[in-house]
């Protein structure tokens, strides 16, 4: 249903621009200012995606093992057939390295 008046249209795109705004305000944290881990990752870095860093954070390995976890007491042969589609070599490169800049981090501290 297109808006004949120019003025109506103009208000409708208005809003939608407010309201994608403060939709983004919402969603997007703010810029943390530490050691400029986050600023090397936005630069190119590896993972760029914010789900990614998230992911891959100690806070997200956890919640991602308990889910595999419940989802495992759950339903067994799902989460086996789930299993099977992991890259198992890409995933324990990615948990050993993990574990050597964990040892390493708690040996230089």
């Amino acid at each position: 249903m297109p808006a004949e008046d120019p003025r109506a249209r103009q208000a409708i795109f208005d809003r939608l621009h407010e309201s994608r705004e403060e939709i983004r305000r919402i969603l997007d944290p703010p810029p943390e200012e530490g050691d400029g881990q986050e600023r090397s990752n936005s630069n190119g870095g590896f993972p760029r995606s914010r789900t990614m860093r998230t992911l891959l954070s100690s806070r997200g390995i956890g919640a991602t093992g308990a889910l595999a976890a419940g989802l495992l007491i759950a339903r067994p042969t799902l989460a086996l057939r789930l299993l099977r589609m992991v890259p198992v070599g890409a995933v324990s490169k990615m948990l050993f390295a993990k574990a050597l800049t964990m040892l390493r981090s708690k040996r230089g501290a």
